[in-house]
């Protein structure tokens, strides 16, 4: 899995706790820990899938345009990583003639698809502010 996922996470769980109001990406990068363009390509995707709505300009930023109480965890991945569990690379040659080399990858993509189910179905059981309701019974 990457970062984009967390990342994403992390900032609209910063703008459910903070209703109405806007954050730019410089004060969503210095509470995520990262810098500013990553974070506003990750919103860019945010926003595509329709979670976040954006303001240009002085006084600008982004805002949640999604229901935390509803948006869950597995929304969130689709929009920012999905596919990210199945790593790039894989073990094997499908053209040798051992039968172990040439079907790894095929068993590997299976196992990888099957745990990105059981990962959406996971993620489906905790929305956004089930999140911020955590973080807050830390303090």
């Amino acid at each position: 899995m990457n970062s984009d996922f967390v990342i994403a996470s992390h900032s609209l769980v910063l703008l459910a706790n903070l209703p109405g109001h806007m954050a730019n990406s410089e004060m969503i990068a210095e509470n995520v820990c990262t810098n500013p363009a990553r974070v506003r390509k990750i919103m860019s995707t945010l926003r595509k899938n329709g979670l976040v709505k954006t303001k240009e300009g002085i006084g600008g930023g982004y805002i949640l345009n999604c229901d935390p109480e509803k948006t869950t965890l597995s929304q969130i991945y689709k929009a920012s990583s999905y596919g990210s569990l199945k790593p790039h690379w894989c073990t094997g040659d499908p053209e040798k003639s051992c039968v172990i080399s040439s079907n790894t990858q095929v068993i590997m993509d299976q196992i990888f698809n099957e745990s990105e189910l059981h990962l959406q179905s996971f993620f489906n059981q905790i929305t956004i502010s089930n999140v911020l309701e955590r973080i807050k019974n830390l303090e």
